[in-house]
């Protein structure tokens, strides 16, 4: 009966999947265990080429390098907190960029930019997952060098959603937790799991970074100014 279900489930999310991407999933109702073999283990299929990451600008002025950075990040995440790039004494410090967490973009959102891939869509829809970005923007020898690190993490809560199972039963299969609710609510967060770095978004990023500070003509080095050596 359970498999059942999740067969049922898998086969709706790769239906819409399918229409909203253009059948380019190629997902059919016994096909499903193929899609997510094939896309799992595909990469960070971004249908562009990779861009290294930290990317190097030769751009000297370090106000318009940074106003762009945050314009492109601020497109896909809410910036938490922002350290600019500064002049102290005779030394160019280094700028730092935290985001808040925000949960994934679900298939039904498509005006969101947060999940790069079709996959990571259809993750989001069916898992609850967020993500938050640290940028690095370092002063380096003739321009800077700009690191984008967009980590993911995965709920765990204490029982799944609209469960048959209700929680005033008695379970053995995790550590307890005792927490004081109507029997009626929603699972309780019980923290949330590392899935490491998404480097599908950090490409999609870096190459939108790439593509804004491109055109920019090289300028002269900022004359007295120190670069700081690790």
């Amino acid at each position: 009966m359970q498999t059942t279900r999740l067969n049922s489930w898998l086969t709706c999310a790769c239906a819409i999947a399918a229409a909203m991407c253009g059948g380019m999933l190629g997902c059919s109702h016994q096909g499903h265990h193929r899609l997510f073999a094939h896309t799992a283990g595909a990469g960070p299929a971004t249908g562009v080429q990779a861009v290294g990451n930290p990317l190097f600008v030769p751009i000297a002025d370090h106000d318009f390098v940074w106003d762009q950075v945050v314009d492109e990040v601020d497109d896909y995440f809410k910036i938490s907190q922002e350290d600019r790039v500064r002049v102290v004494g005779n030394v160019l410090t280094e700028g730092r960029i935290e985001t808040y967490p925000t949960a994934g973009a679900t298939l039904f959102e498509p005006w969101r930019k947060d999940a790069a891939t079709p996959y990571e869509k259809m993750y989001s829809t069916l898992q609850s997952v967020r993500r938050h970005a640290v940028v690095r923007v370092a002063p380096t020898e003739g321009g800077y060098s700009i690191e984008v690190a967009v980590f993911k993490e995965l709920e765990d809560v204490s029982r799944p959603e609209h469960s048959t199972v209700g929680e005033t039963a008695l379970r053995h299969d995790g550590s307890l937790v005792r927490v004081e609710l109507d029997p009626e609510t929603t699972p309780t967060t019980l923290g949330w799991i590392p899935q490491g770095r998404d480097v599908a978004l950090e490409q999609r990023i870096i190459s939108g970074l790439r593509a804004r500070l491109a055109d920019q003509q090289p300028h002269t080095a900022v004359p007295n100014f120190r670069v700081p050596h690790p």
